[in-house]
């Protein structure tokens, strides 16, 4: 019996799972604009189903592999900037590209990363 059993679900993750190496490879398109520092976190945001995502500055930096600049722990602009040129962080497109808008609490050393409405959209074509 659970031969057939097995038989009647392999049809179905199968189906499920078609799409993920699409999905991967339009991911990886958009990754590849992340400078390579902060490529990480956008890894790590890309791959949240959560539409709030809160990490302390320890678990940013453990994700980057170094300290946070000055500016981002205590000015909010470093985060809220998004405009582009100079003045932006470059640490910015690691959740601008993984459809993110970040709110930092300076206070508290944390920054929730909410799904944006115009989150980029990852589904097959």
């Amino acid at each position: 019996m659970w031969k057939w059993v097995r038989q009647l679900e392999w049809p179905r993750r199968s189906a499920v799972t078609a799409s993920a190496p699409t999905i991967e490879r339009q991911v990886a398109k958009v990754s590849g604009k992340v400078p390579g520092k902060y490529a990480p976190l956008h890894k790590y945001l890309v791959n949240r189903y959560a539409d709030h995502v809160v990490l302390t500055f320890a678990q940013l930096e453990d994700l980057t592999g170094g300290p946070l600049p000055d500016s981002a722990r205590c000015q909010q602009e470093w985060w809220t900037n998004t405009k582009s040129g100079e003045d932006k962080s470059p640490c910015a497109d690691a959740w601008i590209l993984a459809g993110r808008t970040a709110q930092p609490n300076l206070m508290a050393r944390t920054v929730v990363f909410e799904r944006s409405t115009d989150a980029f959209d990852t589904r097959p074509r």
